[in-house]
C-alpha cells in the first residue's frame, strides 16, 4: 500500500488491453516488472486489471529524475513500442507528486 509515500513520484498507467498475444503481454510485464525494481530510485507498484482489459498502474519513484530514467530506459521503452503496436487499443499518463498518504487494513 501507500503508507509512507509523502514526497515521492507516482506514476500512474491507466490502460485499455485487448486479446492480442496475452502471452507476450505476460512474458513483457513480467520483464518490465523486474527491470523497474532494478532501476535506482523505484519505491514499489499498485496494479489491478478488470475483466473487460482496463488496468491501473501506479509506479512509486523516489523523485522526477528517477520517474524520468524509467521512462527513458532502451528496453521500457522499446516494451512501450511493442505495447503500441500489439497490446494497447489505449493508455494515458499521468505523473504526480505525493503530498499526503495512508492505508488502513483489516486485522
Amino acid at each position: 500500500m501507500n503508507q509512507g509515500r509523502t514526497g515521492e513520484i507516482a506514476v500512474i498507467f491507466v490502460s485499455f488491453r485487448n486479446d492480442a498475444d496475452a502471452i507476450g503481454y505476460g512474458e513483457a510485464a513480467t520483464a518490465m516488472g523486474a527491470l523497474a525494481a532494478a532501476q535506482s530510485g523505484y519505491r514499489g507498484v499498485d496494479s489491478a486489471r478488470e475483466a473487460g482489459g482496463m488496468g491501473i498502474t501506479v509506479s512509486y519513484w523516489a523523485d522526477d529524475a528517477a520517474a524520468i530514467a524509467w521512462r527513458d530506459n532502451p528496453d521500457h521503452a522499446a516494451i512501450r513500442e511493442s505495447g503500441r503496436d500489439l497490446w494497447y487499443d489505449s493508455y494515458s499518463v499521468t505523473v504526480a507528486r505525493i503530498d499526503r498518504a495512508y492505508s488502513w487494513a483489516r486485522s
